[in-house]
């Protein structure tokens, strides 16, 4: 077991192998000598500002320039939009390229108005999922991808689900366990039930279930919500763990980051239901990760003082988890390519424009160094922003610092502004703490709100 590092011996009467893109691998370990049936293919998602979409209406298009298929959903108050069908390799850490975002952002162009304009800075995260395509093994047309799901039981008795998507799974669950039972010689005591069969939460839920938590808990009415959604008829749990705000409304809940409905709470809760990683709760348990790869990044250091606090991690398990965090991030939800975008900006400002910020910089530069320090930033910051916390600064600091060795070379103050200029940094915290207003006054038609 990979979170107690340690190794367990279960006897059982069947195997099922419902591993997805590793479908072939537990299939070789059965016996070396099978075939591969699975062709792993990475599809590509982004995740929008919900201006891309109706709350309640999608959109599908088979016939894209080069025929792959285009879409856009609602999805948690933003827009999802993919996506991409390229062969690749199986891999533990698939991760988006900048040419998959293009290829879906040049798609979404020919749905709009032409008044309304496409922007990188507009993707809030970026992620690759691996399908797990696959051929038929009872067929004898080897060539042939199969449409749906395939069942196939080994010599052994070794029971292999593969393909599929997530609207049958429930069919694939009942006739896998249908083949375990006939394959294994099973004496179930009673017929399959999952047809009708609620979810956990979903017995006593009822669409105005919110209001409840706001009225006993004194929750805020976005929170109350997105945990009636999340939680159902459970969501009274997470309310139960929730502490003080400290304020005179809402009650409880404090937010994990003050732009999603995420509370403190859920964190315990969802320890109480195993969860142990960092990146379990920025993709799983909550989506954090997914609606605003930022954001995320933003909260991991509050997720990872509570889960020390709960589950009694060291400064070592600390660190270890905020590493894996920061590679996720970085790696799997698109985190590098804002970095790398941030890089790839010209410095294409004005003659004005690069006087009025080479002058703002040496307001803050008082010792004429060519650099800025934590320091310096953070007493410029004081007298022009009384109210700026400790994790502001750190978020703020980290958007600049794009070398991350501690100081602000001019050239990456000069480039920060030259992003946000041309959209590929949409907005900062660093501008509006300072109170530029330098860019406000003169907008660029390529700007975007919040995006990677």
């Amino acid at each position: 077991m990979h979170i107690l590092d340690k190794e367990f011996t279960i006897r059982t009467k069947c195997v099922v192998n419902a591993t997805g893109p590793y479908t072939d691998t537990v299939r070789q370990l059965d016996d070396p000598s099978l075939p591969k049936i699975c062709q792993p293919s990475a599809g590509v998602h982004i995740v929008l500002p919900d201006y891309y979409s109706p709350t309640n209406m999608g959109l599908l298009d088979p016939n894209t320039s080069d025929g792959r298929i285009i879409f856009f959903l609602p999805w948690q108050k933003h827009t999802m939009a993919g996506t991409t069908d390229t062969p690749c390799e199986l891999s533990d850490f698939p991760s988006p390229s900048t040419e998959d975002v293009d290829f879906i952002l040049g798609e979404v162009k020919h749905y709009l108005s032409s008044d309304v304009q496409v922007r990188r800075g507009d993707v809030l995260s970026a992620w690759a999922g691996i399908r797990p395509l696959v051929l038929n093994p009872n067929k004898k047309d080897t060539q042939s991808i199969a449409r749906n799901h395939i069942i196939h039981v080994s010599d052994s008795g070794l029971v292999t689900i593969g393909g599929g998507k997530w609207t049958t799974y429930r069919q694939m669950a009942e006739e896998t366990v249908d083949r375990c039972i006939e394959s294994a010689n099973l004496q179930p005591k009673r017929g399959c039930v999952t047809k009708g069969l609620m979810l956990n939460g979903g017995e006593k839920w009822t669409p105005t279930s919110y209001i409840r938590l706001v009225q006993d808990y004194g929750l805020d009415t976005e929170v109350a919500i997105h945990l009636s959604h999340t939680y159902g008829d459970q969501a009274y749990k997470v309310a139960d763990l929730s502490s003080l705000t400290g304020k005179r409304w809402p009650v409880i809940g404090k937010r994990l980051h003050e732009e999603f409905p995420y509370i403190e709470a859920e964190i315990s809760y969802a320890i109480k239901e195993y969860a142990r990683t960092a990146v379990d709760i920025l993709a799983r348990r909550t989506r954090l990760s997914f609606l605003n790869v930022i954001a995320a990044d933003e909260a991991l250091p509050n997720i990872i003082q509570i889960m020390a606090k709960e589950l009694k991690w060291d400064e070592e398990k600390q660190k270890e988890e905020t590493d894996r965090a920061k590679r996720f991030l970085l790696g799997e939800m698109g985190l590098n390519l804002k970095r790398d975008m941030r890089r790839d900006v010209p410095i294409n400002l004005t003659r004005e424009e690069m006087s009025y910020y080479m002058k703002y910089f040496r307001q803050i530069d008082v010792k004429n160094k060519g650099f800025l320090t934590m320091t310096d930033l953070k007493r410029h910051l004081q007298v022009s922003n009384n109210d700026i916390s400790d994790d502001e600064f750190r978020i703020l600091m980290g958007e600049i610092d794009q070398n991350q060795n501690g100081i602000i070379e001019t050239e990456e103050f000069l480039q920060l502004m030259s992003a946000i200029k041309s959209g590929a940094v949409s907005t900062s915290h660093f501008v509006k703490a300072a109170r530029i207003d330098k860019i406000k006054k003169n907008p660029s038609p390529e700007r975007s709100g919040g995006g990677i």
